[in-house]
C-alpha cells in the first residue's frame, strides 16, 4: 500500500507481484460512445498523457472485452461488486489492460485520477502501472476547498490550477467566497455596478478583477467535468463594504462607503429596515442562483460585529429566503447558528474557541454541519513562526496538524451523522497570486483530502507522510510551488 502513494488511501488496495502494465505509443483509452463518456474519456487521455508525455488516443467501441493495451471506463450503475455510494469505483490493472468501473461519472473520474497516481517512471522513459485491484469510496460525501478570491482576485487560468488540484485529491466541492468589503468578483446582471465600482480594488492596494458571467460558466462546466461542484458564497450581512461603496441605497444616509483596501474585519453591515436591503438580496442572489447549477449557495453571514442578534437573525432569514426563493440550498458560517434554521441547511463550522450548543442545538433541528475548524483545515495559517506568508490568530498548521484530526468528534454533542463532510480553507489577506496560494495548499491540501475520503481506521500519519512524499515529483513537473514540510522525507520518494 505505502509504495503506490495513494491519496486519499482508498478503502481497500490489493497489489500483485508481477509484470505491470505499460502505458506505450498503442495504448488507448476505451469507452462506450455515450456523450457523458467520451468526455471522461478524453479527459482521462490528457491526465495520463501530461503524465506519461505520450499522446494517447481514445477510441469509442462497446466491443473492448478482449482488447489488450486499453485503458477501459465503463459505468456500470447497478454493479453489485462495488462498494456503497454514488461516488465508489472499481481500478484493476493487469499486464494486459486496465478496467475502471463506476457508478457514476464522479467515481469514473475517481479511478481515474487513482491511476494516475499510481503510474511509475522507468528507466527508459516508459511508464508502468503496477498490478492491482483498488475498491474504493468516500467516507463524506462534501469534501471542499473554499477560496478567497475577494482580498485577492485569481484570473480563471489560476483557479483551473486549482481545480485540477482538487480532482487529483478526490475533493469535490469548490466553494468560491466572491465577496468581501475590498472587493466584488462576480458580474451580477441586476446590480451592475457591483462588479463596475467595487471589483477594482484588492488588500493593500493591489489589482482587483471580477468574472464575468461567461468566466464563471466556464469555471463550473471546467469543475463539473472533473466532478466538482462550485458553491458561490455571497457574504452577507457583513462582510459588504464592497456593495455599499457600489450602492449608496443600502447605507442609512445613502452615501457610498469609501473602497476599502485593509485586512480588519467585522465593520461593515446591511440594514434590515432600509428598502433597498431586501430587494438587494433577492436579485443578487436570484442572478447568482442562475448562473449555478449545483445545488447551494452560500450566504456568508460570519464576522457581523456592529448590529444586535435581532437584525442580525432578520437579516440572515431574508438571506436565506432569497436563496431558498431561487431553487437553492443555504450555507452559511457557524454563526447562522444562533437564528432559526431550515431543516438541511448546512453550518459551515470555523472557530473552534466558541461555545457548542449552537450547533448542537441546529444539528437537532435538522441541520447539517460542515466541518472546517480554523486550526486544521485554514490553510492561510502559518506552518511555523518562519513562514512568510498566511497569518496566525489560529496558531500554526504543519502538516501533521492538518492531517490528525476527527471530524464527527470536533463538536461534543453533534452526532455523527449530522456532519455532511470536511472544507479546507485559504484565505488571500497575505496571498496574491497562484504561485502564494499553492505553497500555502501543498503538501497540506492532500492531508485534509484524507480526512475527508478515508475512514479513520485506515489513516495512519507515518504511511500517509510515506505516500505524500511521492506527489513532490508531479507538483515539480507541473511547475507549482510547495512547502517542503520537515515533517516529511522528501528524498526518500521515487520519481512518479
Amino acid at each position: 500500500m505505502t509504495q503506490l502513494g495513494i491519496v486519499p488511501r482508498p478503502a481497500r488496495c490489493e497489489t500483485q507481484d508481477g509484470a505491470a502494465f505499460v502505458v506505450g505509443e498503442s495504448t488507448t483509452v476505451v469507452v462506450d460512445p455515450r456523450p457523458d463518456l467520451i468526455a471522461h474519456g478524453v479527459l482521462a487521455a490528457d491526465l495520463l498523457g501530461r503524465v506519461t508525455g505520450q499522446a494517447i488516443e481514445v477510441r469509442y467501441s462497446d466491443e473492448a472485452r478482449g482488447a489488450r493495451d486499453v485503458i477501459r471506463l465503463r459505468i456500470v450503475a447497478d454493479d453489485p461488486g462495488l462498494l456503497e455510494g454514488d461516488e465508489a469505483y472499481r481500478l484493476v490493472v493487469t499486464p494486459q489492460r486496465v478496467e475502471a468501473v463506476a457508478r457514476t461519472s464522479e467515481g469514473l473520474t475517481h479511478a481515474v485520477v487513482t491511476l494516475r497516481q499510481v503510474l511509475e517512471h522507468n528507466g527508459d522513459g516508459s511508464w508502468r502501472a503496477p498490478c492491482v485491484r483498488i475498491d474504493d469510496a468516500p467516507r463524506f460525501g462534501w469534501r471542499g476547498l473554499s477560496v478567497d478570491v475577494a482580498r485577492h482576485f485569481l484570473p480563471v487560468d489560476s483557479l483551473k490550477v486549482v481545480i485540477g488540484l482538487m480532482a487529483h485529491y478526490k475533493l469535490n466541492v469548490l466553494h468560491l467566497h466572491l465577496t468581501d468589503d475590498q472587493g466584488w468578483r462576480l458580474h451580477v446582471p441586476s446590480r451592475p455596478h457591483l462588479a463596475r465600482k467595487s471589483s477594482g480594488t484588492s488588500v493593500g492596494g493591489d489589482p482587483g478583477g471580477y468574472y464575468t458571467p461567461t468566466d464563471f460558466g466556464d469555471l463550473v462546466q471546467y469543475a463539473a467535468v472533473r466532478g466538482i461542484t462550485v458553491v458561490p458564497e455571497i457574504d452577507v450581512p457583513g462582510h459588504v463594504n464592497a456593495a455599499t461603496h457600489a450602492y449608496g441605497e443600502l447605507t442609512p444616509d445613502g452615501v457610498p462607503t469609501d473602497a476599502y483596501t485593509g485586512i480588519e474585519v467585522g465593520f461593515s453591515r446591511l440594514y434590515a429596515d432600509l428598502p433597498a436591503t431586501s430587494e438587494f438580496l433577492r436579485a443578487v442572489f436570484d442572478d447568482v442562483a442562475t448562473m449555478t447549477p449545483g445545488e447551494y449557495v452560500h450566504i456568508g453571514g460570519d464576522e457581523v460585529l456592529t448590529m444586535d442578534h435581532d437584525e442580525y437573525a432578520r437579516l440572515v432569514a431574508q438571506a436565506a429566503a432569497a436563496v431558498r426563493a431561487a431553487g437553492k440550498k443555504v450555507v452559511g458560517w457557524q454563526e447562522i447558528a444562533t437564528t432559526p434554521l431550515e431543516p438541511g441547511t448546512v453550518v459551515q463550522y470555523w472557530d473552534t474557541r466558541v461555545e457548542a450548543a449552537p450547533f448542537v442545538a441546529a444539528a437537532h433541528a435538522g441541520a447539517k454541519l460542515l466541518m472546517s475548524p480554523g486550526s486544521k483545515a485554514y490553510l492561510d495559517m502559518k506552518y511555523d513562526e518562519h513562514t512568510e506568508l498566511g497569518l496566525e490568530w489560529a496558531g500554526h498548521i504543519e502538516l501533521r496538524d492538518a492531517y490528525e484530526w476527527e471530524p464527527t468528534t470536533l463538536i461534543d454533542g453533534v452526532p455523527a451523522d449530522a456532519v455532511i463532510g470536511v472544507e479546507a480553507a485559504v484565505w488571500t489577506e497575505t496571498i496574491r497570486d497562484l504561485d502564494g496560494l499553492t505553497t500555502m495548499l501543498l503538501p497540506r491540501l492532500a492531508a485534509v483530502a484524507e480526512v475527508a475520503w478515508t475512514a479513520p481506521e485506515r489513516r495512519d500519519w507515518e504511511d500517509f507522510r510515506t505516500r505524500v512524499a511521492h506527489h513532490s515529483d508531479l507538483w515539480n513537473r507541473i511547475g507549482l510551488r510547495w512547502y517542503a514540510s520537515p515533517q516529511v522525507d522528501w528524498r526518500s520518494a521515487t520519481r512518479r
